[in-house]
């Protein structure tokens, strides 16, 4: 049996409602024969890093999968690197508001998703669910998580393999956002359920074109 801890933050930037949180609520607490914990994560400079170490103590997962809502993209996106910078847009939900702050003063410049993450997307280009690879994760809280995970399992928690995926906003919060793309939340979370057993199935990915021109 293998574990994973799948996280979701809670609603920011005045949002009602966070995809990633209501997506994590309606996972099954095991797929085939192996384990899936969810943990809700704050929208939080440092405090949601530190949250999730504190699971990864307890729980002792195979895998970290962080999910985070990406506003404005109209496909699940797969993450494959997190850069060492904090330089926040907005202020975070306890006000922080970093600005070209390393993440951690010892880490590497980038760390890349040890996920398969050419596999999650031909998996989920196969069940219809629109995707693809991302190279940024922002450089909010969503890269703050996905470089903090990585930035821990290098330093302390070797053998576990983490990433992050964003996701588009639900339809209810499109409403009054003219041309603002949208998934429904049955089909994010089939996609969800889709990259999970992908992640538990595949132990080396598969090579296939996911870059972009510019």
């Amino acid at each position: 049996m293998k574990k994973i801890l799948v996280t979701g933050f809670d609603p920011f930037g005045g949002e009602k409602v966070n995809p990633a949180l209501e997506v994590i609520k309606l996972l099954p607490k095991k797929i085939g024969e192996n384990e899936v914990r969810i943990l809700e994560i704050p929208t939080v400079y440092k405090k949601s890093v530190e949250k999730i170490e504190k699971e990864i103590e307890s729980y002792k997962p195979d895998y970290v999968l962080s999910i985070g809502q990406a506003g404005g993209r109209a496909s699940i996106s797969i993450e494959r690197v997190a850069i060492n910078i904090d330089d926040f847009r907005i202020k975070d939900n306890e006000g922080n508001q970093p600005i070209d702050e390393n993440i951690f003063e010892d880490g590497e410049n980038a760390y890349f998703s040890t996920l398969p993450i050419k596999s999650i997307q031909d998996e989920l280009s196969k069940n219809n669910i629109p995707s693809s690879i991302s190279n940024t994760a922002g450089t909010f809280v969503c890269n703050h998580v996905f470089y903090g995970v990585r930035y821990l399992i290098e330093k302390k928690y070797k053998g576990i393999k983490s990433g992050f995926v964003h996701i588009p906003y639900i339809p209810e919060q499109v409403i009054g956002k003219a041309n603002t793309p949208s998934m429904s939340l049955d089909n994010i979370l089939k996609g969800i359920i889709i990259i999970i057993e992908t992640i538990f199935n595949v132990e080396t990915d598969i090579k296939k074109s996911g870059g972009t021109i510019c």
